[in-house]
């Protein structure tokens, strides 16, 4: 009962911290400049400028204008969008409250190579929004203020939520082909 439990919250914050990848790689929102009355709001994918008077006004990147850092920070967000699912239904796949796979002797390496693939998950969105928040202290402050955007803190709560739930269901499964996940807890508690 208890593993069943465990595998269920694991599943929801995993699902929560893929929703999080998600939200950071398609939100205009990695770093935000004010100069006078404009209010700039960057992403990976577009640019939006939003005027005190009028309303937003959002353009697509033409692939020659971005420079290559970027073009990596896209990369790296989009695998671990796609690591990040096949890890999720693993998980789902793989865990005792779910029919799906019959054979028992399986379902612990299925929950280890789903807690290896979140735990790479967190780390894909980590390396890129790590690297753009120390590339935008290292500006030099001119007349433009650059900021963090929300898609930063988004993607750095994301990445250490997918970590840290992908290293309890490594520990888990770990614990649970010496015992079983249920021995473990009923060992503990």
């Amino acid at each position: 009962m208890a593993s069943k439990t465990v595998q269920m919250v694991c599943v929801a914050l995993s699902a929560i911290g893929l929703i999080g990848v998600i939200i950071c790689c398609a939100l205009p929102e990695w770093s935000v400049t004010n100069q006078g009355d404009m209010e700039a709001h960057y992403g990976l994918w577009k640019a939006c400028v939003k005027y005190t008077t009028g309303p937003q006004e959002c353009r697509t990147y033409i692939g020659s204008w971005l420079p290559s850092e970027m073009h990596s920070f896209r990369a790296l967000t989009i695998i671990s969008c796609m690591l990040g699912i096949l890890s999720l239904l693993l998980l789902l796949f793989g865990s005792d409250f779910t029919p799906c796979v019959q054979n028992e002797n399986t379902k612990p390496k299925m929950i280890l190579a789903a807690g290896v693939g979140l735990i790479l998950t967190g780390l894909l969105v980590i390396i890129p929004v790590s690297w753009k928040t120390h590339d935008m202290r290292n500006i030099p402050m001119l007349v433009v203020r650059v900021m963090l955007g929300a898609s930063i803190y988004i993607g750095f709560i994301a990445g250490l939520m997918l970590m840290l739930t992908g290293g309890l269901l490594c520990y888990l499964s770990r614990s649970s082909s010496s015992g079983g996940t249920a021995s473990f807890f009923s060992n503990r508690v």
